[in-house]
């Protein structure tokens, strides 16, 4: 791979960008989309439909993964920047590489065309997906819980990490809509982060109310009152 990527800035789509908030726009790629969850009632219900998906939530606004919030609503307002003509992309994914070994950017979105990779990261994304849906129909463990807002942590924080360090080293030369988008997920990302400690409460004083209710039917020998 050349030591300059010359990559697509996918913009455009409600999904991550579409990512509802949480999006990232992933070059060469998809976008995620993550707007957060909302909470549930105190009884058990039916998970809610795809959540945003999550890793990929990596750093910038994504364009259909409907997942981890990432941003819908906002990024369906950024139209799809032009393909630049000539002349390689001018950021040097390697470089970036070797600054931020472990952010998922290079786990859920650098680019990439391997089937096999492409299905690890279906699966991984499956998995959250997943993850959610229990959260949300009260049906995790308190240990779960606290695992998938870990995660969300986890992927807003390397978003975070991965376009301001874009923005530092390449902010000068890369396209005004590009910058416009990094600029854009690191605000989304850092609101939800400030929102996460409540959801995170919320869910598990959910979870307790609806484990209390259960304990109390079976103490009831599982009777109507």
């Amino acid at each position: 791979m050349s030591t300059h990527a010359r990559w697509k800035l996918p913009l455009g789509t409600a999904g991550v960008l579409v990512l509802a908030v949480g999006a990232w726009l992933v070059f060469g790629g998809q976008a995620t989309d993550d707007g957060a969850p909302a909470a549930a009632p105190p009884a058990a219900q039916t998970p809610a439909s795809p959540p945003p998906v999550f890793a990929s939530t990596p750093a910038v606004p994504r364009a259909k993964d409907g997942g981890l919030d990432l941003v819908g609503a906002a990024t369906a307002q950024v139209q799809a920047a032009p393909e630049e003509e000539s002349g390689p992309y001018p950021v040097d994914l390697e470089a970036l590489r070797a600054k931020l070994p472990g952010n998922l950017y290079w786990e859920m979105d650098a680019p990439t065309k391997d089937p096999e990779e492409l299905r690890r990261r279906e699966a991984v994304k499956a998995k959250w997906n997943t993850l959610f849906g229990k959260v949300q129909a009260n049906e995790a463990s308190e240990e779960e819980v606290h695992q998938y807002y870990e995660h969300r942590r986890q992927v807003s924080e390397d978003a975070i990490t991965f376009a301001t360090t874009m923005l530092k080293d390449y902010g000068d030369k890369l396209p005004s809509e590009h910058r416009g988008l990094l600029e854009l997920s690191v605000n989304m990302h850092r609101t939800r982060l400030a929102e996460l400690p409540r959801q995170e409460t919320d869910a598990l004083a959910r979870r307790e109310a609806h484990a209390q209710r259960q304990r109390e039917w079976r103490a009831g020998g599982g009777r109507q009152p």
